[in-house]
């Protein structure tokens, strides 16, 4: 099954010049999604962790489904005032603007190993926050892992100089 089949583009969206991957017909087919599962599965079998941290919102998804699978703990990582408690931030840029991550204090507990997942790695920054988020909570990130890599934005390269390993079940 070619999991790329099940993720077309859109281009100019959200604003022109990018394209967008809408992981919608992935999702909706069960024999895809539970594909794309197996395969991240595969690949966080290589990381030493307790924890994953879904990013918004499509890492949620993600996430969620490899916790479930690898019996393990989800944390997510939100965006701007949307968690109740007091929280750990971080900024970061995207190639459409910036933002910021939020993670609640509470959710992780003391020397959690966190994996963190998203659907896709386009210029590393959602990541790269994710990482110095964790970090700067004193919490260890053990890597990376996302559906899909858009390789000509070159941030594996980004993270590799953060120091943030990273696999994908695929690249384009």
């Amino acid at each position: 099954m070619n999991l790329l089949d099940y993720l077309p583009g859109v281009p100019d969206f959200p604003k022109p010049g990018i394209l967008f991957r809408d992981i919608s017909p992935l999702l909706a087919n069960p024999a895809a999604f539970k594909e794309a599962i197996a395969q991240m599965e595969a690949l966080a079998q290589s990381f030493d962790y307790t924890h994953i941290l879904g990013i918004e919102s499509r890492g949620f998804i993600f996430g969620s489904a490899l916790a479930h699978h690898a019996h393990k703990g989800l944390a997510l990582a939100r965006k701007p005032n949307k968690l109740p408690l007091a929280t750990h931030k971080e900024f970061y840029g995207l190639e459409y603007g910036s933002d910021y991550l939020e993670i609640q204090q509470s959710t992780l507990p003391a020397g959690a190993k966190v994996l963190l997942i998203d659907d896709v790695l386009a210029t590393g920054g959602t990541l790269i926050a994710a990482n110095k988020l964790l970090r700067n909570a004193g919490f260890e990130v053990c890597g990376a892992i996302t559906l899909l890599e858009i390789s000509f934005l070159n941030g594996r390269q980004l993270l590799d100089q953060h120091g943030i390993a990273n696999k994908s079940v695929l690249v384009s």
